[in-house]
């Protein structure tokens, strides 16, 4: 399409290249729309879209057509394939029924909050043991705290 603008406004191919700044070799491999010739498909979408502007076509249509090109040659699964199941995700999302979640009514939530309490039981429960245990060694018959207290 873009060389049949191009020959049809009778600009020659080097013509163009020194009009946009591009070199004829690119131009010359978007118009056989050899893809693998460039590293960075945004780069030539921004050439198709210039090279559109230039020669005077719609470049959001060349784009579109571009797009679908780069869909077709990349991709394994068939366009027609996606859309179904676009359609056929859509059909489900309707007839499937909304569940609100909240604290108050999302059963996990109760079973992830009590297994937090209980941990943090068990932890309060541990330093008390560890406490009362520490007093008490301390303070057996007064001879450990006199001890102690003589040594100072």
């Amino acid at each position: 399409m873009l060389r049949g603008a191009r020959e049809s406004n009778g600009v020659s191919l080097e013509e163009a290249s020194l009009d946009l700044k591009i070199k004829p070799a690119i131009l010359n491999n978007i118009e056989e729309g050899n893809m693998g010739c460039f590293k960075d498909i945004f780069e030539l979408k921004d050439y198709v879209r210039d090279y559109a502007k230039y020669l005077g076509i719609n470049p959001k249509k060349i784009v579109d057509e571009f797009n679908e090109y780069i869909f077709e040659a990349t991709s394994k699964i068939p366009i027609k394939e996606i859309e179904s199941q676009i359609i056929e995700k859509q059909k489900l999302e309707k007839t499937a029924e909304v569940r609100i979640a909240s604290p108050y009514t999302d059963d996990t939530a109760k079973y992830k909050s009590k297994s937090f309490y209980l941990l943090y039981l068990l932890v309060v429960v541990l330093v008390a043991l560890v406490i009362f245990w520490s007093v008490k060694q301390i303070t057996v018959d007064r001879s450990v705290a006199t001890r102690i207290a003589t040594v100072k």
